[in-house]
């Protein structure tokens, strides 16, 4: 039987479908997320971030001198859902112009590396003003959960393969985002009563995670208290604790030794592995995080800070939550 992927009579967003971001250097963006494993696609001056095998882009990144920059999210819908999401933009006043790289994205229709260019769309401010952007578009969230992926090992040989022939790890797909905020409980209030999510769990108003109803990971995004908005890290599922561990490793070999792990969230229950990229923020290893399924009402709880962050793992850097897109002024 199939899983149940639409959940009757609820007007939501059902995935993440494109981030993003803005860098000084995409050259150096561009060995930063091929070393993290994921198939990296140069076109028309930026980057596709494609998960090996997988036809989806999941993110983009362009040029601009400065700080990193988060530039706009994607949003997939139904198509049913499109007229009723218009009414609501447009009765609360929300309608945005276009993001003005969106231009040149647009310009990558007819390249098909690009995932038919991500162009097109209806846009609105979201908080922190930020460009948000909801398209038609397949569904690419979850419907079930995640499958460990562990080699079938013969009668009479070892699991582990020898240390100079591990190889990269290859995430999956695209698993979450986390971004900062400046008000979590206003941003909650929009990416639920304007988008569709729910919330999953919270902690105060210091940090939340919100799924969508359509059947989607713990969480699609979750938001954290700073200053501005922002990007935190981007989450990419992979397939065991053993892909975990070595991608950690395999990160540290070439040069990208910051980062934070390995280790076992409680909210969401992920294993991971947190690489610091070259803009002081992050990229995530991320194993086996809870799933809730389109029949299922999540019972959403405030958690208290000291029991919520993680079970197990190092101590987390000092500067771990530091939004370095906007930094706190002196």
């Amino acid at each position: 039987m199939e899983p149940q992927s639409k959940r009757p009579g609820i007007r939501a967003v059902h995935s993440v479908d494109d981030f993003v971001i803005s860098v000084p250097d995409l050259a150096e963006a561009e060995a930063f997320y091929t070393d993290f494993g994921l198939d990296v696609r140069r076109s028309s001056g930026r980057l596709a971030l494609h998960t090996l095998g997988h036809p989806h882009a999941w993110g983009h990144v362009m040029q601009a001198p400065g700080l990193k920059r988060l530039q706009w999210l994607s949003f997939g819908i139904y198509p049913e859902d499109e007229a009723a999401f218009v009414h609501e933009i447009d009765a609360r006043g929300l309608t945005a112009a276009p993001h003005p790289a969106n231009d040149a994205a647009s310009e990558l229709s007819n390249d098909p590396a690009n995932d038919a260019a991500k162009g097109g769309g209806h846009w609105l401010q979201g908080p922190d003003g930020l460009a948000i952007q909801l398209r038609v578009a397949p569904k690419v969230a979850p419907s079930v959960r995640a499958m460990p992926h562990h080699p079938v090992t013969p009668p009479g040989a070892g699991a582990a393969p020898a240390r100079s022939r591990a190889g990269l790890v290859r995430p999956r797909r695209l698993s979450h985002l986390l971004l900062f905020a400046s008000d979590v409980p206003a941003s909650i209030a929009f990416y639920r009563d304007v988008l569709g999510l729910r919330l999953s769990d919270h902690s105060g108003d210091g940090i939340a995670f919100l799924h969508g109803p359509h059947g989607s990971d713990h969480h699609l995004i979750a938001l954290a208290k700073s200053n501005a908005g922002g990007l935190h890290h981007s989450s990419w599922d992979v397939g065991s604790v053993h892909q975990v561990g070595l991608g950690a490793e395999n990160m540290k070999a070439r040069g990208h030794d910051r980062g934070w792990g390995v280790g076992r969230h409680v909210l969401g229950s992920n294993y991971f592995y947190y690489v610091r990229d070259p803009w002081g923020s992050y990229a995530e290893y991320s194993f086996d995080i809870d799933h809730i399924p389109a029949d299922l009402d999540w019972p959403a709880a405030d958690h208290p800070p000291e029991d919520s962050f993680y079970v197990w793992g190092p101590t987390p850097p000092a500067d771990f939550v530091t939004n370095f897109e906007h930094p706190a002024a002196a």
